[in-house]
C-alpha cells in the first residue's frame, strides 16, 4: 500500500502546477475513497456526456407479449440508479405493464451474485462480466439437489447496454496510450497480449480451463525494437502502467487480451484510487495516475480510458485481424462496437433448466433490450444503446 501511495504522489507531482496546489493528505483508506467516489458520481450521474444521435430505428419497439403481474426484485449496479435511468425505464414500462412493482437493492455490482445465488434477486443488472469466482458460485449453488452434482439451473447473461465511451463509472472503453512522442501508429491484439501479458499455460473461457490458448515467453514484447521501432527506440524497455490486480479493469484485459490466464508482465507499475488529493474532496482515480506517470515516461504503455487523457499522451489503434485494420478509440467505435476494448453492461438471472424465463423477467428485459429501453439510454447520455444485431441476439437468449 505504501508503494501505492508513493507511486501516485510521485505520478502527481509531474502534473501541472494547478493539480499540485490540490494535494493535501493522500489517502487509500477504503471510507475515504467511498465518500470521495460518492462526490464525484454525484457530479457525474446528472450530466449528459452525449447528444442523442444514434439511429435506433433497427431496434424492436416494445409490445407485451403477455399482460404479467408480480414483483421484480433487482439486486446490483448502482449507476442505472444514480443516474436516474432505472427509474424512468420502470415508469415508462409500468404504463403498459401496470401489474409489476420493483423491490431495488441497486448498490454495487459486487451484491449482484451474491442476490442471484441467495435467490433475493430475480434479475442481476452488473456494471461488467461477473467473475470466475462469482460464476462458480452460481454454479456449485445450483448443483445442490441435482443429480452427481449436475446443476438444475443456469445463469443467463444479457448485454443490455454498450458501457460509455468516456464517462468515470459507467463502463467507460478501454484503450491502450503510449507519450505523443511515440511514433507508434497501431498495434495488433497480439501484440497489445505480448506487452500485457506473460507465458502462460492455458486461459480460462468462462469456468473451463483452456490449455489451446498457452504461449511461451518468446511472445513476450518488452523492448519497442520488437514493435519495429528504431533509432533511439529500438533497444529501450518498455515500462507498463496499469491497475492492481484487484481492479475489475483487469479482468477487462484479462479476458479479452491475455486469454483468461491471469499472466501479466512481471514488470507493470500498478497503480490504485487514493483520495485527499483534490480540493472538491473528490477521488483521484487510478487511472489519473496512470496517465500523469506515461505523461512523464516517454518510454511507457498504459491501459486505461479516455476519461483520463491529458496533452501528453496518445491513444493507440487496435487491430483484430492482424494488422489489415486498425481501429480508433472513438465514440463511434464504442457505440457500434467495433473497438476491441469496448466493455458492456449486463443483466443475469437464473433459469430453471428446460423451463421458459419467469415471464415478468421476460417482459422486463424484453423492454430493456427495445428501441424505447435504448432510447432511454441515449437521452440519460452516458451508457451507449446497443446496436440492431446486439440486440437481437440478446433477445434471442429468453425465448
Amino acid at each position: 500500500m505504501k508503494r501505492i501511495v508513493t507511486a501516485a504522489l510521485a505520478a502527481l507531482v509531474l502534473t501541472s502546477a494547478a493539480t499540485a496546489q490540490e494535494a493535501s493528505a493522500p489517502t487509500t483508506d477504503a471510507d475515504a475513497l467511498s465518500k470521495a467516489r460518492a462526490i464525484g458520481n454525484r457530479g457525474r450521474a446528472v450530466k449528459i456526456f452525449y447528444e442523442p444521435q444514434f439511429d435506433l430505428t433497427g431496434l424492436k419497439p416494445y409490445a407485451p407479449q403477455a399482460q404479467v403481474t408480480g414483483t421484480i426484485r433487482q439486486w446490483g449496479n448502482n449507476y442505472l440508479k444514480d443516474s436516474g435511468l432505472m427509474e424512468v425505464w420502470q415508469a415508462e414500462f409500468r404504463k403498459l405493464q401496470p401489474g409489476v412493482s420493483f423491490n431495488d437493492n441497486l448498490y454495487s455490482s459486487s451484491v449482484a451474485f451474491p442476490g442471484l445465488i441467495s435467490g433475493a434477486a430475480d434479475v442481476a443488472p452488473m456494471g461488467r462480466q461477473a467473475l470466475w469466482d462469482e460464476l462458480k458460485g452460481f454454479e456449485r449453488e445450483g448443483a445442490q439437489g441435482g443429480e452427481e452434482g449436475v446443476g438444475q439451473t443456469e445463469v443467463v447473461e444479457i448485454i443490455m447496454a454498450t458501457g460509455s465511451y468516456n464517462v468515470r463509472g459507467w463502463s467507460y472503453a478501454l484503450g491502450i496510450f503510449v507519450h505523443k512522442d511515440n511514433p507508434l501508429t497501431g498495434l495488433t491484439m497480439e501484440q497489445v497480449d505480448g506487452i500485457l501479458g506473460g507465458r502462460r499455460d492455458g486461459g480460462w473461457n468462462g469456468l473451463t480451463w483452456d490449455t489451446s490458448v498457452a504461449r511461451g515467453p518468446e511472445k513476450n514484447i518488452r523492448t519497442w525494437g520488437q514493435l519495429g521501432l528504431k533509432g533511439e527506440w529500438a533497444n529501450k524497455p518498455i515500462t507498463v502502467y496499469g491497475y492492481n490486480a484487484k481492479y475489475h479493469f483487469n479482468d477487462e484485459i484479462d479476458k479479452k487480451v491475455l486469454k483468461g490466464s491471469g499472466k501479466w508482465n512481471e514488470d507493470m507499475r500498478a497503480y490504485s484510487n487514493v483520495a485527499g488529493l483534490k480540493a472538491d474532496g473528490s477521488l483521484t482515480a487510478g487511472g489519473e495516475l496512470i496517465t500523469n506517470g506515461l505523461a512523464a515516461d516517454k518510454y511507457g504503455i498504459a491501459y486505461t480510458g479516455i476519461p483520463f487523457m491529458n496533452d501528453s499522451i496518445k491513444s493507440v489503434p487496435l487491430s483484430t485481424d492482424g494488422g489489415k485494420t486498425f481501429i480508433p478509440l472513438t465514440l463511434q467505435t464504442v457505440q457500434n462496437r467495433s473497438f476491441p476494448l469496448t466493455r458492456d453492461v449486463y443483466y443475469y438471472f437464473r433459469r430453471e433448466k428446460g423451463k421458459p424465463v419467469d415471464p415478468k423477467v421476460k417482459e422486463w428485459l424484453r423492454y430493456v433490450l427495445s428501441r424505447e429501453g435504448q432510447a432511454a439510454i441515449q437521452a440519460d447520455g452516458k451508457y451507449l444503446p446497443l446496436t440492431p444485431e446486439v440486440a437481437a441476439a440478446q433477445l434471442a437468449k429468453l425465448d
